[in-house]
């Protein structure tokens, strides 16, 4: 039975998964058999990193801008480089400009995506959620529009699609594990799987150094940290969003933290085994499942590869 208290739209994920833009739909999922044996769990990949963004955040963006209000007036966003490339990229197709904040301290290869994909970035505040508040109050002050991930309901269902495809699987998943950044990922996910694959357990994924949205779950409340100083940028949350906690509680079964040490040694794997560039936060599903490995053994595990923007000192220290 789908659960009526939740925000999410299970038509709205399936009317996503027909108008997103198609180099962001169905993506590659396959079985890898030599991170599989070292797992003692048969991992199913799902690779979201092979595309315009190198990310899953244009199927959340595309949804948005295709549901939005029309209009000429900037959209306004703040994002560590992601979700502001999907933005920025699903704006420029509808030819809306796009205004985003990141932080001082934003990884310099994703500010310049975003700046090459038309937005007008703006460096604010040490850390992201530093330059989310900017964002926010310019935003506020110019009455234009705010477009915050994981608050906004159609971003969340366009994410739900990768859910929709993995289900297309033709045995039965026993977990899937999500990187947990603003929540939209997770939410989406959630929603489609606890409707069509129930016994499939959602289990979210933080980093240890990051653990708000763990630590929010947990006490159904947002709970925020003192610092979230990780590798891990795309999950890098100080502040978590509060209807994406909310929402958590309908669409999360288990939540685990996953060390520095793990989330490096997951890329570097993801590098070897499958000859694919993952940034931290994108391997955070394989770093989990390298720490549950007893509690997965046999069955079936989902994992979202789900970003792979690295600077090239990045690449040279962290996967050489």
């Amino acid at each position: 039975m789908a659960d009526s208290s939740s925000c999410l739209s299970l038509d709205r994920i399936r009317e996503a998964a027909t108008v997103i833009d198609p180099v962001f739909r169905d993506t590659p999922q396959f079985i890898s058999e030599s991170l599989s044996r070292r797992l003692g769990a048969r991992l199913l990949c799902k690779v979201e990193c092979v595309n315009p963004i190198r990310s899953f955040k244009g199927r959340g963006t595309a949804y948005f801008l295709h549901r939005a209000v029309p209009g000429g007036d900037p959209l306004v966003g703040a994002s560590a480089g992601n979700f502001g490339q999907g933005l920025a990229y699903a704006a420029r197709q509808r030819s809306r400009p796009v205004i985003l904040f990141a932080a001082t301290t934003a990884n310099a290869l994703k500010v310049q995506r975003m700046q090459a994909l038309g937005a007008d970035v703006r460096r604010v505040g040490d850390d992201f959620d530093a330059a989310k508040a900017a964002a926010r109050a310019f935003a506020e002050a110019n009455r234009l529009i705010f477009v915050e991930d994981g608050r906004e309901p159609a971003i969340a269902e366009g994410a739900g699609t990768i859910a929709l495809e993995l289900c297309r699987w033709p045995e039965s998943i026993g977990a899937v594990l999500v990187p947990v950044g603003n929540g939209a990922l997770i939410n989406g996910i959630g929603r489609w799987m606890k409707t069509h694959a129930p016994a499939c357990r959602v289990i979210g994924v933080c980093a240890a150094r990051a653990p708000s949205m763990a630590d929010s779950w947990r006490v159904r409340q947002a709970r925020e940290t003192a610092s979230a100083e990780t590798i891990a940028d795309g999950i890098a949350v100080r502040v978590p969003v509060a209807e994406a906690v909310a929402e958590m509680a309908h669409t999360v079964d288990d939540m685990v933290l996953v060390s520095e040490e793990r989330l490096l040694e997951a890329m570097r794997l993801l590098h070897q085994e499958m000859g694919l560039v993952v940034e931290p936060a994108g391997a955070a599903g394989l770093a989990a499942a390298l720490d549950l490995r007893e509690r997965l053994a046999g069955q079936l595990v989902a994992v979202p590869i789900c970003g792979g923007n690295l600077t090239t000192e990045q690449l040279r220290s962290w996967l050489s």
